[in-house]
């Protein structure tokens, strides 16, 4: 990989005086800045690279056999509980309303700084039973998911230490607390590039921050472009405008940014973002429309994915989305459900989330199987961390980081199975703890690549995906 490492890191500070901003030269010629929405998105078309004076980027062969080709990472936003979803826990019923007893306080006291020791114990709202041949146990939150437990690999001793969200969510997303370094979806694209010319290779669904799905110090194009179930926006041509008179717009401006970058004499990763964003603009203006009409599906499809409903609707049509995007050689989709973050009444907010989420999650994966697609994505489930075994104002949980859970499913994971273990009322790892990186390793692994083999050059390190090397969990192949 490292013939891939940027000029702009040998260039910095180089910069001498700009002959004119961009926001000139798109006032000049007309065209506003509804395009640049679309930046940071990689363009394949090899006119305009040439135009562009840019050296074309290939595919890049994985080191491993890859068993998946594309991820779905279903990020479920605020932390769902794990002792309320996939890690139930008996003796929260026996010790109900009581304080913890000393034999389970001493886990609370082993990871004080891991999440709030509330001992007050509060039991399950919801009631567990085994499903499927592998008999794995699941919560009555989510009836439709728990169908599908043998295609299920769940990994309860998922453990960092930040009990703050944006921080949760950046360790989940990026691999550290402080969300300064690139994305999980911006490195599989950086190290596979994409099998789609004509869409976004890296695709954000739903509301999440930026550093979730950040470049970080990538080039600007590895970006992970937000996008609404209703598509694209600013695709449409404007009244006036024919295909060919687009086509001669943007040859005008791939020359006036050519020109204006061979002025810089340094190579500008946003520039040449924006240079291959309006070809692949371009292109999707054909493409994208059909890619994201769902009319087109069956009302039998409709309803698996539980988009008839008012509750599922959203999420159901952002996961028929993936699965659309996946077809069509997309590489990494990112889906991100919001509202678990139950301080009071967890029973309720859970079940909010559990219908917005439980039928479009299960009509993926019921989707992606039935069509031949799910042994190819690996998809993905979790949040930021998991809540706490005790109650919080009663009838909440608060952040928990110390064990909770997350699965996978497809792309070569071997489902049926559990990995890892908490204590008795599960708040923290007592059995094979996983971190953010480690899981960030088994997810490049699964798509062919070598943590250690995909590198970028950053301020004289050579940076890797997991910012040192970590451990893959194999047992999730095994």
């Amino acid at each position: 990989m490292r013939h891939r490492q940027r000029r702009d890191e040998q260039h910095c500070g180089q910069f001498g005086p700009r002959p004119g901003t961009r926001r000139e030269m798109l006032q000049r010629t007309g065209l506003g800045f509804g395009a640049l929405a679309l930046g940071g998105l990689l363009s394949h078309d090899q006119s305009l690279m040439a135009a562009a004076d840019i050296e074309p980027e290939h595919l890049n062969a994985p080191h491993l056999a890859p068993r998946a080709r594309s991820v779905i990472f279903l990020f479920m936003g605020g932390g769902p509980s794990q002792v309320d979803t996939f890690d139930p826990k008996p003796e929260l019923d026996k010790y109900d309303g009581q304080d913890a007893p000393e034999h389970i306080r001493q886990y609370f006291k082993r990871t004080a700084a891991m999440g709030n020791g509330t001992r007050t114990l509060m039991a399950s709202p919801f009631k567990f039973r085994q499903h499927g041949e592998s008999g794995l146990p699941v919560s009555s939150l989510l009836p439709a998911v728990a169908e599908h437990v043998d295609d299920l690999c769940i990994i309860r001793s998922m453990q960092h230490d930040t009990v703050i969200h944006m921080p949760g969510e950046h360790i989940m997303t990026t691999g550290t607390i402080i969300g300064d370094r690139p994305s999980l979806g911006a490195w599989v694209t950086y190290g596979l590039g994409s099998e789609c010319q004509d869409l976004p290779e890296y695709m954000v669904f739903g509301s999440p921050a930026l550093p979730t799905y950040s470049n970080g110090f990538l080039p600007s194009r590895y970006q992970g472009t937000r996008v609404s179930a209703q598509g694209i926006a600013h695709l449409k041509l404007p009244a006036g405008v024919d295909r060919t008179g687009r086509r001669r717009q943007l040859d005008f401006i791939a020359a006036m940014n050519n020109k204006h970058r061979q002025e810089l004499n340094a190579v500008d990763t946003e520039l040449e973002a924006r240079i291959r964003s309006y070809e692949l603009a371009f292109r999707m203006q054909v493409t994208a429309p059909a890619a994201f009409d769902v009319t087109r599906e069956t009302e039998a499809t409709k309803r698996m994915y539980g988009i008839e409903a008012p509750d599922s609707a959203e999420v159901g049509t952002q996961c028929l989305l993936a699965r659309r995007m996946v077809e069509r050689g997309v590489r990494f989709i990112q889906v991100y459900v919001g509202g678990w973050d139950s301080h009071a009444d967890l029973k309720g907010g859970h079940e909010g989330c559990a219908k917005r989420s439980d039928r479009p999650v299960a009509g993926l994966l019921a989707d992606l199987k039935q069509r031949g697609l799910l042994d190819s994505t690996l998809v993905l489930w979790g949040g930021e961390f998991g809540r706490t075994p005790g109650a919080e104002g009663g009838d909440g949980r608060d952040h928990s980081p110390g064990g909770f859970t997350v699965w996978l499913a497809g792309g070569g994971v071997r489902g049926g199975q559990i990995i890892g273990e908490t204590d008795p009322v599960g708040y923290t790892a007592v059995a094979r703890p996983v971190n953010p990186n480690s899981l960030h390793a088994t997810v490049l692994h699964s798509l062919g690549l070598k943590q250690t083999a995909v590198t970028y050059l950053h301020n004289g390190r050579d940076e890797i995906p997991t910012f040192v090397e970590s451990e893959v969990v194999e047992e999730v192949f095994a």
